[in-house]
């Protein structure tokens, strides 16, 4: 498979703080990439090192065999997206206009969205289950919503580089299950996805490869089954976990069946 992302020692500190360790990764068209990892492990700032929203200490990232530093912002845009945890918001901003704002990177100055622009809009709602609701203004919102707003944002920008940050935060199963169908459908069509998940059951489900991380540093990777059930998370999350098979679907399950209270500085020694 082609290779879309490529990371080579990517390093981000602020001050002496090191958040990103000397990642390597690389991200292949039709793959869904995890990142796991406990609270603080990195994930949210190894996304914005990858999509250029962070300053690098070291490494480079590249797109497609170009360095992203190269690439100019509206280039750059087309190419790749990154979605975040939503958060509330007190202005009146239309469900569809947030929408539209995917598709910027295309538009040319002091002109109106043209019809592929309309059309990339109605079905980023419609695909985010939105479409009913797109003249509300993002105050209106729940928080799910305002995640699936996001979500159907980057869907109309039409990347080929899909990058999202807890995307199932704030949303219940059905729209859960639904945002990484939508994933999985985007990668079936040759697109390359990378998510922070804290759950570990969607990350067997759906993740073709697991990049686990702890404290900056990537400290293993690879496909979800044998790896869920390494030394590697038992250290890392500092719990033991069994991973169960369904006989009807399949699908991978992962349970915590033992949490290891003898951390680092609780010892009581």
């Amino acid at each position: 498979m082609t290779v879309r992302l490529s990371a080579r020692g990517v390093r981000v500190t602020y001050g002496k703080f090191v958040a990103i360790d000397g990642v390597d990764l690389d991200v292949r068209a039709g793959e869904l990439l995890c990142l796991i990892g406990p609270n603080g492990s990195g994930k949210s700032t190894l996304l914005r090192a990858l999509l250029g929203a962070e300053r690098l200490a070291s490494g480079t990232v590249w797109i497609d065999g170009r360095p992203l530093a190269s690439l100019h912002p509206r280039t750059r845009a087309r190419i790749l997206t990154l979605v975040v945890l939503a958060s509330p918001v007190d202005f009146q901003l239309r469900v569809r206009d947030l929408v539209a704002l995917g598709r910027l990177p295309y538009e040319a100055a002091f002109e109106g969205h043209s019809s592929l622009d309309r059309d990339a809009i109605d079905s980023a709602l419609r695909n985010a289950n939105l479409f009913a609701m797109q003249q509300r203004t993002l105050d209106s919102l729940s928080t799910g919503e305002l995640q699936r707003a996001h979500l159907a944002r980057a869907i109309a920008q039409r990347t080929s580089i899909l990058m999202l940050d807890e995307p199932t935060a704030y949303l219940d199963l059905v729209h859960q299950m639904a945002t990484l169908r939508f994933v999985r459908q985007f990668v079936s069509r040759g697109g390359a996805a990378i998510i922070a998940l804290h759950d570990l059951n969607l990350a067997a489900r759906y993740a073709d490869r697991l990049a686990v991380l702890q404290s900056g540093r990537l400290m293993a990777e690879g496909p979800p089954r044998g790896l869920l059930e390494s030394e590697v998370i038992r250290s890392v999350f500092q719990v033991s976990v069994r991973r169960l098979r369904d006989d009807v679907d399949g699908v991978d399950h992962v349970v915590a069946v033992d949490l290891q209270t003898t951390t680092q500085g609780e010892s009581g020694e």
